[in-house]
């Protein structure tokens, strides 16, 4: 309280003493300044000398009167309170301090300034709650926004009284309970924000008093009941957003009248009813979100009167019959999602005119006959989902023609048929799946050369042949692939059957030297064989009995390997720290470090692809369950023939198994033979970094918050590697795991230490096998390889986790490595391009940019201009903001 009385009180007092020909609005403006923090000196020429704040930045003054009539200080990074200050300012027409990070309660009343007609305190950290009176006399205000901020309590009342308001923008706070009865009769009213609080009660009778609405946002509350059919005589109504309330009923026939209104969105609430006939009548409709309720009956076929339609969305529903032909006539339209309906019949043929279409999602009906070859006609095409329907037929080869097609999904079908080729013309395409389907045929080649390919599933389906070995197809999961009986490759490993030439057999009848192949009906004629020929058959024989007596002993090698491995985990235990199992060559060595676990219900996972997570450099990693019921992931090491010694591995894997951290998977035990190691972690169930910053789907991505505490723990787990002189060798963003309440865990790590030697060509094929996190000193034989290896990959991850984008991007004719390419941006001065666009402004610029350069100063190219991760960790908690203001960009 003493220095509230100071600051508000004293400060002006000593102020004006001090210089008793400041005018008001200087003093009330330098008062305001004291009150802040101005990190970036945006107020640096506000000086209290000076006999007018005219010229001073943010300050805008009444050319004959020369007071003060504008306060624009957005974005300009200000903390601390609003001051009583501002109140000296009695000309004030408008305030606005959005984007800021102001703190504490609004009591200071703006309102009562006399000439105020806007107000803006958006995006900032005000709480608490507004006192009642507050607008009890807010004078000519036009414009209010308080919206992004985490003011609390009620609305309150005196909001009535604002007769003159034209804009009220409360979204994105924590208010609560009933709206003011007064607010639905400001007929000046012609935009109103209430969204993204937790309001509720009922919309009232009486919303037609607000005439003059052109916008209405509700949406993210808890209203219920029905839309009062008042609401069809607020005749200039463009935007209506009710949705992710508890609205129920059916929707009121009055609403057609509405024929200005482009914005109609309902979505996730509980409407009933059908959709009625009467929508083709708001004929300016451009966004229509039915989405997530439960309207039934079918789809209108007056939806073909909205020619201005640009997005139709009535997933989630119980709509039934067929797609009407007439969509065809809404030739803007941009996205159409009718999903998780029960709509039945085919894929209407006349979807080719719609040439603008960039999202097609029939996913999850009743649809069957098969996929319209007009499909190609739709050339615009981004996405395009008809997965979990009854379809037939072969996948048609015009996709190809959708040159933009980035997402094609079609599992769950009864298509059949060749993969087309022409997929392969398709450059952009990120994501297919085509899985749990009953396609025949080989995989084309030429799909490897999709640059951009992230995710290909052709699991469960009847495919044949070899896969493609080039691109993608070099790290695709076998998960993938699996379920098809006759594919052969590395991923489903399974060998390809070698391909024999036939034998060459001269013709007898031939008088020409050159040797030439017999028909089949002219052997059988023929009873005596050149010599020649007897040899090449003879060889021809030997050579095949030998390659299938060859495969045929692998086979059974590798499954006796694989039942020895099974049977050893089921019946071999032991803890290393009180007592050591035997050790022979049909069971092996099994330690855990602690407890006891029965491995009986888990051996199985060794030799069941379904529970297959994924394949590195070292080897590939299994899910398995113990008798406990303790869920593990199993890494069965690849790297046999380098493995050290018996002794010297179990050495390496003790000193692993010693590193505990929060933020790292835990190594729980081991299990050894010579031809045969294991490494048992802990599960981590949340997936890894890799899939959650480049395969999410929708809007499932990691917000500013979860990115730098990601970054955050994996440099504190790097530190602490380092502390206890382990290097990790691998770190890349497939390398970190992330729980289930959102912390980073790191994995793979120390794994090199089990090699006998560090050898440079095994770490850069075996664990650098992600490109882009290499450090430069791999490639030189004569520098030495050291934890600043760490230092750099991490830096590499810094960037990959601020941009969203991956270490290095392949384009249609260029190559962009990420690192350059933000060390180049940041030359330029335009560094905040560089952030994921994902995060659409939620990033506070004064965390994410140094994160940025930290990241480009830990990929330096020589080692020793590296920072230490101890160093790095320091840095981050630094760059941390310490406001509370951080929980709303989560």
């Amino acid at each position: 309280m003493r220095k509230l009385f100071v600051l508000f009180v004293l400060v002006p007092i000593f102020v004006e003493a001090l210089n008793p020909s400041l005018n008001d609005d200087v003093l009330g403006l330098i008062v305001f300044k004291s009150d802040v923090q101005d990190p970036y000196g945006k107020l640096t020429s506000w000086n209290e000398e000076d006999d007018s704040p005219c010229n001073w930045n943010g300050i805008k003054c009444n050319p004959r009167s020369n007071r003060v009539s504008e306060v624009v200080l957005d974005g300009f990074g200000l903390s601390g309170r609003i001051s009583r200050g501002l109140l000296r300012l009695q000309f004030l027409r408008k305030l606005s301090l959005a984007k800021n990070k102001l703190t504490g309660s609004i009591s200071v009343s703006l309102a009562q300034l006399a000439y105020l007609r806007f107000l803006d305190l958006s995006e900032n950290n005000l709480s608490g709650n507004i006192p009642g009176d507050y607008f009890q006399q807010c004078g000519p205000l036009r414009s209010i926004s308080l919206a992004k901020n985490k003011i609390s309590g009620q609305i309150p009342e005196s909001l009535s009284s604002c007769v003159t308001l034209a804009s009220l923008n409360l979204s994105s706070n924590q208010f609560l309970g009933l709206v003011p009865s007064g607010i639905w009769s400001l007929n000046g009213l012609r935009s109103l924000d209430l969204s993204d609080n937790m309001l509720d009660g009922e919309l009232p009778v009486g919303i037609e008093g607000l005439s003059n609405l052109r916008a209405i946002n509700l949406g993210r509350n808890h209203f219920k009941g029905e839309i009062p059919d008042g609401i069809g005589g607020c005749l200039l109504l463009k935007s209506i957003d009710l949705s992710e309330n508890s609205l129920t009923g059916e929707l009121p026939s009055t609403m057609q009248k509405l024929s200005l209104c482009n914005e109609f969105i309902l979505r996730g609430n509980a409407f009933v009813g059908i959709v009625p006939e009467w929508i083709g009548e708001m004929k300016s409709l451009e966004i229509l979100d039915f989405s997530e309720n439960k309207f039934s009956g079918n789809i209108p076929t007056s939806i073909g009167k909205l020619e201005s339609l640009k997005v139709l969305n009535m997933s989630h529903n119980a709509i039934s019959g067929s797609l009407p032909e007439s969509l065809s006539s809404c030739v803007k339209l941009l996205a159409l999602d009718v999903s998780h309906n029960s709509l039945a019949g085919t894929i209407p043929k006349t979807v080719e005119q719609l040439k603008s279409l960039g999202i097609l999602d029939l996913s999850e009906n009743r649809l069957y006959g098969a996929v319209p070859a007009e499909i190609g006609g739709t050339t615009s095409l981004v996405e395009l989902r008809l997965e979990k329907n009854a379809l037939t037929g072969e996948v048609p080869s015009s996709i190809g023609n959708c040159s933009s097609l980035e997402s094609l999904s079609l599992s769950h079908n009864g298509l059949t048929g060749p993969i087309p080729e022409a997929l392969a013309k398709l450059t952009y395409l990120q994501n297919i799946d085509l899985s749990f389907n009953k396609l025949t045929g080989t995989l084309p080649k030429q799909l490897g050369d999709l640059g951009h390919l992230s995710s290909f599933n052709i699991s469960h389906n009847q495919l044949q042949g070899e896969l493609p070995s080039n691109g993608f197809f070099n790290t695709i999961s076998p998960y993938s692939v699996s379920a098809n009986p006759s594919l052969c490759g590395a991923a489903v490993n399974r060998s390809c059957s070698t391909v024999m030439p036939k034998p060459i057999v001269l013709n007898p009848n031939s008088t020409d030297s050159t040797p030439s192949i017999v028909p089949q009906s002219i052997r059988h004629e023929k009873k005596i064989l050149s010599i020649s020929s007897l040899i090449a058959i003879g060889a021809a024989a030997v050579i095949f009995v030998g390659v299938i007596a060859i495969t045929v002993l692998n086979i059974h090698v590798r499954s006796t390997k694989s039942r020895s491995a099974a049977a050893a985990l089921t019946f071999s235990g032991g803890d290393d720290f009180s007592r050591s199992p035997s050790t022979d060559a049909n069971s092996g060595k099994l330690v855990m470090f602690s407890g006891d676990p029965d491995f009986s219900t888990g051996a199985h996972a060794l030799l069941n692809k379904d529970c297959e997570l994924g394949r590195g450099g070292f080897g590939a990693v299994y899910r398995t369950v113990l008798g406990d019921g303790h869920p593990v992931a199993i890494k069965k090491l690849t790297v046999s023939s380098l493995v050290k010694s018996q002794e010297d591995f179990e050495r390496e894997v003790r000193k692993l198994g010693k590193v505990g951290h929060h933020n790292l998977v835990t190594l729980e035990g081991y299990y050894w033979t010579p031809s045969l190691q294991l490494l048992i972690y802990e599960f981590v169930a949340g997936g890894n970094l890799y899939k959650h910053l480049h395969e999410g789907s929708g809007g499932c991505f990691l917000s500013w918050n979860e990115r730098f505490n990601i970054i955050l723990g994996t440099a504190k787990s790097l530190a602490h590697l380092h502390q206890m002189n382990v290097i990790h060798y691998n770190l890349k963003s497939s390398n970190i795991l992330i729980d289930s309440s959102g912390k980073p865990k790191v994995s793979d790590y120390g794994l090199a230490r089990l090699l006998p030697l560090l050898d440079r060509y095994v770490l850069s094929s075996k664990i650098q096998s992600a490109l882009g996190y290499m450090a430069p000193e791999f490639a030189c034989k004569t520098v030495k390889i050291t934890d600043k290896c760490d230092v750099y990959g991490f830096g590499v991850l810094v960037l990959e986790v601020v941009t969203g984008k991956r270490p290095v991007e392949y384009m249609e004719d260029d190559v962009v490595v990420l690192c350059d390419m933000v060390r180049g941006a940041l030359e330029e001065g335009r560094v905040e391009d560089c952030i994921d666009a994902r995060l659409q402004g939620k990033f506070p610029a004064d965390e994410a940019i140094p994160v940025m350069k930290l990241g480009l100063i830990c990929t330096s190219q020589v080692p020793s201009n590296r920072p230490d991760m101890a160093e790095v960790v320091n840095i981050l908690e630094l760059i941390r903001c310490p406001s509370d203001g951080q929980d709303e960009l989560v």
